[in-house]
């Protein structure tokens, strides 16, 4: 019965996980569909001259990408930029580095 319950928690943490990172692809499915159709519209407009030095053109683009970046984080943490294993990893590097110059 303990068990049981247990693979029901995994599997309930796990489908939450899933879902949050389904959640995060939408969000940015919508942020590119969205913004490229802002650029697209100014461009067709006429507007797409000036389009490379002014500012109301980026600040939805900058400003929720932003929010885009928090939310990955929220997602999937540290790891979504370092990686799990970076820390052991340049650790190791570096000592391997430290140990050949040694012999140099």
């Amino acid at each position: 019965m303990e068990n049981n319950n247990l693979e029901n928690q995994k599997y309930i943490r796990a489908q939450k996980r899933v879902k949050a990172i389904k959640g995060f692809y939408v969000h940015l499915m919508v942020y590119l569909a969205v913004n490229a159709f802002i650029i697209l519209a100014r461009i067709i407009s006429g507007e797409g001259v000036g389009l490379l030095l002014d500012w109301s053109s980026y600040g939805t683009l900058f400003f929720w990408g932003i929010g885009i970046v928090f939310h990955a984080f929220g997602v999937f943490g540290m790891n979504f930029i370092l990686g799990k294993n970076w820390e052991d990893k340049k650790i190791k590097e570096l000592m391997d580095k430290d140990k050949k110059d040694m012999w140099e």
